[in-house]
């Protein structure tokens, strides 16, 4: 959506970020689960939990009204705590969410753009992710220069280079 207001995620956006990862993990129209089981869960837990630790970074999309709508961020996991999209020590792994309303709106695209140029900016060589097949978000990520590195049984991990 052209002009939608992105601004810098900051500490106190860590409630938010937890309900984007809510939407991200219920992408399916249909999809049930509980928001304590996903944000509670270690899965998703390891992309909100102390947010914002050195090394985050995120941005968050807001209606024209101020309403949050959207996030994509980004965090450095562990070798040993990897997350769903990891594919090496420092490389981010980024997770985005959008409220249903708004997608397909351009306020992923935005958001992943913001993104990937701030992480561009920090000095980094790639950005990772893990995306479930059939997601319709893979088309945005391939159009935006992701590519699958890591195939695996019903979700595939995507890198982009940034140099």
């Amino acid at each position: 959506m052209p002009g939608l207001p992105i601004r810098a995620a900051v500490a106190s956006d860590g409630a938010f970020l937890a309900d984007m990862t809510v939407e991200a993990a219920l992408w399916r129209a249909g999809a049930a689960r509980a928001r304590h089981e996903i944000v509670s869960s270690s899965e998703y837990r390891r992309y909100i939990a102390g947010w914002m630790r050195p090394g985050d970074a995120g941005f968050i999309a807001e209606s024209p009204g101020g309403e949050a709508v959207g996030a994509a961020w980004y965090r450095m996991l562990p070798r040993d705590e990897p997350g769903f999209g990891w594919v090496g020590t420092g490389v981010p792994e980024l997770i985005i969410g959008v409220r249903p309303v708004w997608r397909a709106h351009g306020v992923g695209r935005a958001l992943l753009q913001r993104l990937v140029d701030h992480a561009r900016a920090q000095g980094y060589a790639r950005i990772s992710l893990s995306v479930e097949r059939g997601n319709y978000a893979v088309s945005l990520y391939r159009s935006e220069g992701f590519a699958v590195t890591r195939p695996g049984i019903g979700r595939d991990v995507m890198v982009k280079r940034l140099g």
